[in-house]
């Protein structure tokens, strides 16, 4: 597995490039390839003489698992956003507010669902995503996006309660805010 498709896949949108315990001030010098990976004690993680990173099997398990456990708790952490500012507009402005903060919050998560089914499929497979297969599915992603919005504006535009349904979308799309405040992002 590519080390750049683990590093976005798991953090998915938020992650920061080094573990929690290896944040750190750059003044500090060169960091050891095991420190800046999260492997420590016993692994198998070598340079080449090129300086390319070397993962050995136990390493790779290691980064597919934080990879998917990163995939679910980001999704479950938008999947509740996505239901507080439903709750939240229904409980506030009504039935079709609340039904508007349902289709913008369904706008974005069922897309995302969608790109993160593929990317944990692409790790069961006996060949792993490469890092241009996460852009083209973040690409395709984002343009599902566009296009549903575009698609309700024009079929339900009427009756739709924007701010409700913007609301939906926005909280959705920072649901990992979520992780940030309990320190569970990986």
């Amino acid at each position: 597995m590519s080390l750049t498709i683990a590093a976005h896949v798991v953090g998915w949108h938020g992650w920061t490039g080094r573990p929690k315990d290896a944040q750190r001030d750059v003044s500090d010098g060169p960091m050891d390839v095991k420190t800046a990976c999260g492997l420590d004690g016993g692994s198998s993680v070598s340079q080449d003489s090129l300086g390319t990173l070397v993962l050995g099997e136990a390493e790779r398990a290691l980064i597919a698992r934080r990879s998917r456990v990163g995939l679910f708790r980001a999704l479950a952490s938008q999947a509740f956003t996505g239901m507080l500012v439903v709750l939240g507009a229904w409980g506030i402005a009504g039935k079709d507010a609340g039904l508007s903060a349902l289709i913008g919050a369904a706008a974005y998560f069922v897309p995302n669902a969608l790109f993160a089914l593929r990317l944990l499929l692409g790790y069961l497979g006996p060949k792993r995503p490469g890092s241009l297969a996460f852009f083209w599915g973040e690409f395709l992603k984002l343009l599902t996006v566009a296009g549903v919005v575009i698609l309700v504006a024009w079929r339900w535009g009427g009756w739709l309660d924007w701010l409700a349904f913007l609301l939906g979308l926005l909280g959705v799309m920072k649901g990992y805010v979520v992780l940030l405040a309990l320190r569970r992002l990986p």
